[in-house]
């Protein structure tokens, strides 16, 4: 029995678990503070960005930890989903978006949070891979030695 998880994808989600309450905090913080010079249409959508990161984030990582250390196939693939599509998106854009009036600060805690899930990004892909061809070659293991032994011996 060989084991499929990836130490590296799980000490990053480790870390990320410690570091998400930090970023949400500077976050929530500069955003309160620069919230009156925002435009309306920013002010709108840096709230809802907020609250989809913070859903989206719980559920990602919960999903990381499932499928990771249980070697759990749908459940990484969908972390994996999870952080490629909406979190890495709108992670560059809080960090590029020069109308957003960027303290250095948060793209400080911005900078670490891309690089937390680029790194996450990769690892989960190479980890995915591995564990569903090692989960197939068992399958068609299993399934020659079933058809193997229902199949009568010679003579």
């Amino acid at each position: 029995c060989e084991i499929l998880s990836s130490l590296p994808l799980q000490m990053s989600l480790y870390f990320n678990v410690y570091f998400f309450p930090f970023w949400w905090i500077i976050t929530v913080a500069i955003l309160y503070l620069k919230y009156p010079v925002l435009s309306d249409y920013y002010k709108f959508i840096l709230v809802t960005i907020m609250i989809l990161v913070s859903l989206t984030e719980l559920i990602r990582l919960y999903l990381g930890y499932v499928g990771n250390l249980l070697e759990k196939v749908p459940e990484l693939a969908g972390f994996w989903l999870l952080t490629l599509l909406p979190q890495l998106p709108v992670i560059l854009f809080l960090l590029f978006n020069e109308g957003l009036k960027i303290h250095s600060l948060e793209r400080a805690v911005h900078i670490i949070f891309a690089a937390f899930l680029s790194f996450q990004v990769v690892a989960a892909f190479f980890t995915l891979k591995r564990m569903v061809n090692t989960l197939a070659t068992r399958f068609r293991l299993t399934e020659f030695h079933r058809l193997e032994g229902q199949c009568p011996g010679p003579g």
